[in-house]
This record gives C-alpha cells, sequence and structure tokens, in this order.
C-alpha cells in the first residue's frame, strides 16, 4: 500500500497519521478502558503497532512528548525503525519550553503545541504568548504547530499572523475535557469542523475524527476526506487489540475514501 503525502514544513506525511493516546492509556472512554489500553500497550506492542503502520504507508505517529513515549521511540528506531515522530507538548511538565526542548533532543521532526494549552489562553491576554512558543520550536530547527478543539482558536492565530505551520483541529468540540467537564462528543460539531478546515490556508490535520472510537472509519472517512483540503492529514489513535488487523483497514478505507 502507498498512502499519499502532504507536507508540514519540510516534513512528507502520509495523509493517515498513527495516533498516540491509546499507546498513553487515554481512551477518552472509560477508566477501565483506559486501564485496558495501558495494559495492552507494552513497549514490544506499541513497537509492534508502528512496524505494521510503516508497512502499510503510514509515515508518521503524533504523540505525547512524554519519557514514556521518548523511550520507547528511541527503542524503537536504534532497532531499525524509521517513523517519524510529531510530538505534542505534554501539559503536566512545568515548562512548555523546557518540554519543546526535550522533545526536539529525543527526535521528533515537528512540535505542536496541545489544545489545552492553547484554549486556556484563548481571549485572554497571554493568547500572544503561543506565538513566543511558536517561535522558540521554529529556533530549534522543526516546524511548528498549535492544536485546538475550537475552530476559533486556528482562526484568531491566522488573523494575528502566529508562526504556525499547521494546525490539528478537532472534529469534535470536546474542549471541556479540560476544565473537568467529562466527554462530550456532539455530532453538531462535525459540519462546524468540516468548514472550518477548508478555510485555514495552511495544513490542517483532523484529529478525534473518530469520536474516540465511538464511529467507524467506514462512516467516517469517506465525508472527511472529501471535505477536508488536498493538503491535509488524519490522525487516528489505532488499538489493536479490537481489531488485530486494524491498520491495514484504516489505511485500506482511507484510500478507498482518498480516490
Amino acid at each position: 500500500m502507498s498512502l499519499p503525502l502532504v507536507s508540514v514544513g519540510p516534513l512528507r506525511v502520509s495523509r493517515l497519521i498513527v495516533g498516540g493516546n491509546p499507546v498513553s492509556g487515554i481512551s477518552h472512554q472509560t477508566a477501565a478502558r483506559n486501564v485496558e489500553m495501558m495494559d495492552y500497550f507494552t513497549a514490544e506492542r506499541i513497537k509492534q503497532l508502528w512496524r505494521a503502520c510503516e508497512a502499510t504507508g503510514i509515515n508518521t505517529a503524533i504523540s505525547r512528548a512524554d519519557a514514556h513515549i521518548m523511550r520507547t521511540l528511541r527503542e524503537y528506531w536504534n532497532e531499525g525503525g524509521k517513523i517519524q515522530w510529531i510530538a505534542q507538548s505534554a501539559p503536566e511538565h512545568a515548562s512548555t519550553r523546557d518540554n519543546i526542548s526535550r522533545a526536539v533532543g529525543a527526535g521528533a521532526k515537528a512540535v505542536f503545541l496541545h489544545g489545552g494549552e492553547t484554549e486556556n489562553r484563548f481571549g485572554k491576554p497571554t493568547f500572544n504568548e503561543l506565538n513566543d512558543l511558536l517561535k522558540l520550536i521554529h529556533d530549534k530547527g522543526v516546524p511548528a504547530g498549535m492544536a485546538a478543539h475550537d475552530p476559533r482558536v486556528h482562526r484568531e492565530a491566522e488573523a494575528r499572523g502566529f508562526e504556525s505551520d499547521f494546525y490539528m483541529l478537532a472534529i469534535y468540540n470536546c474542549g471541556s475535557l479540560h476544565s473537568g467537564k467529562g466527554e462530550r462528543f456532539n455530532d453538531e460539531d462535525v459540519p462546524v469542523a468540516l468548514e472550518a478546515i477548508p478555510s485555514i490556508p495552511k495544513p490542517c490535520i483532523a484529529y478525534k475524527v473518530l469520536a474516540a472510537g465511538r464511529k467507524h472509519p467506514r462512516d467516517v472517512f469517506p465525508r472527511l476526506y472529501a471535505r477536508i483540503k488536498p493538503t491535509d492529514a488524519v490522525l487516528v489513535g489505532m488499538f489493536p487489540k479490537d481489531n488485530p488487523r486494524m491498520v491495514e483497514e484504516n489505511v485500506r478505507l482511507a484510500l478507498e475514501a482518498m480516490q
């Protein structure tokens, strides 16, 4: 299989990207499901997932910039793996600046700011400080991006001329997760996101596209790939315990949707 590639700065990224929430035990479903993912995803099984992705044409993984992911990636690369890592800043770190530096030092090919951080600053005087972080990422020599569940964040960043090379835009506006108000996956969010992505000139990576496993890619990919720009990509977390052929099937469905 051969997936089309798009550009994120100088990077060439497959239009289907493997996500990092499942490998970090983040299901956005239930506490029991979180534990199930943590128990399943040993370091070896994470590496198996990445190997399966590479074998089917997925050349990029997006995961948190934390010690667990950095250690596993180092092991994977030392064993000959080639998947490229786009790092999400990890909000538990006291210093986002230090976290960015660590991520790039550990091999991240691009870094983006976590949606919780961007949304917490939206509408506040500190919003412009996000651009300082984007500049720092550029100073480290890699493309810079920012995530958000609310498309207004991306539009405001564009209006202010932020130095973002790409945007992570959630199909479901579940930003309430970051304010402790519980899970929120409302289908009314979908058309809002699908209207926003084509209106943003820079490359976008759509995420939360399957409502954290509540939807099937066969029902989502055709509409999604038809609406996003040809320069955009889709991020999907994968949990092969549910289906050992999940990676291969996701790639097949993505390719069919792109035709």
